[in-house]
């Protein structure tokens, strides 16, 4: 299904990935924004093409077709952070990643705007999401949640130094059951080329904290995957195909972990 807001691939397996940054359509707003801003240099850049092995593990996959800089379709729709006290970007961002203004001087969207924008393109996305979520739990029992992102390596003004390759979030334990993150842990550390973290810096967004909810059967993960592992971090953010076809196999293997997972009903009935 493709609207003007998400593409939309139904799967068969319990696993959903839904990609909320990978969008790069400024729409309208392009004329209003800096040159800077027209880069949209903190898209979570390629990522269908990175996790092309979706349809073979019959994942259900979402993804935005708008870039962040038009809506933030990761953060709470009243504007609250997410991370109280630290340095964030906003619902419908005003400054890029690197502090650079993103509108025009007097272009910035006011309130009136960013409620358009919310109706416009937030709700219909995560209405779609929680669709599928409904679906997916009337066919199985339960659903997988995925949310993938990337992020470059080094962003000071969101954390100190190079940050791990794979930095997964289940919001401390909230959205996800304790077995299941810990086996897709334990396969992230499989892959020795690469460092990983559990609810290190980034213990995932909106998504993740909202629709992971083990006690009603959805069981959520995040994964920020570290830019430099299949591209280049700098303009135009070139593709790595060497890199990232080394990259793709753990991030299977992670998912695929989570495939194995089964609720302790589903194990309590296989062992009967």
């Amino acid at each position: 299904m493709l609207s003007d807001v998400f593409h939309l691939v139904r799967g068969h397996s319990p696993l959903i990935v839904s990609m909320p940054h990978s969008g790069e359509a400024l729409g309208p707003y392009a004329e209003r924004m800096t040159a800077e801003a027209l880069e949209i240099a903190d898209t979570d850049w390629h990522l269908p093409k990175l996790y092309s092995f979706l349809a073979d593990i019959g994942a259900t996959v979402i993804a935005a077709q708008h870039s962040r800089y038009v809506i933030d379709l990761n953060r709470d729709p009243s504007g609250k952070s997410l991370y109280p006290g630290q340095n964030v970007t906003e619902l419908c961002p005003t400054t890029t990643f690197a502090e650079e203004a993103i509108y025009q001087d007097g272009e910035k969207p006011h309130a009136a705007e960013v409620r358009d924008r919310t109706e416009t393109y937030w709700y219909p996305y995560h209405n779609a999401l929680k669709a599928e979520i409904e679906r997916v739990k009337a066919e199985h029992g339960y659903a997988l949640l995925w949310d993938a992102h990337s992020i470059r390596s080094h962003v000071p003004r969101f954390f100190e130094g190079r940050l791990p390759d794979f930095n997964l979030g289940t919001n401390e334990g909230a959205s996800c059951d304790e077995v299941l993150a810990r086996s897709v842990l334990e396969a992230a550390g499989e892959a020795h080329a690469y460092t990983s973290v559990l609810n290190g810096r980034f213990k995932g967004g909106y998504i993740t904290r909202v629709y992971g909810d083990p006690a009603k059967h959805v069981h959520a993960i995040q994964l920020e995957l570290s830019q430099i592992t299949y591209m280049d971090e700098s303009f135009p953010f070139s593709y790595r195909e060497e890199r990232a076809a080394k990259v793709a196999a753990p991030i299977r293997a992670m998912m695929e972990a989570m495939l194995a997972w089964k609720p302790a009903e589903a194990r309590l009935r296989a062992n009967a």
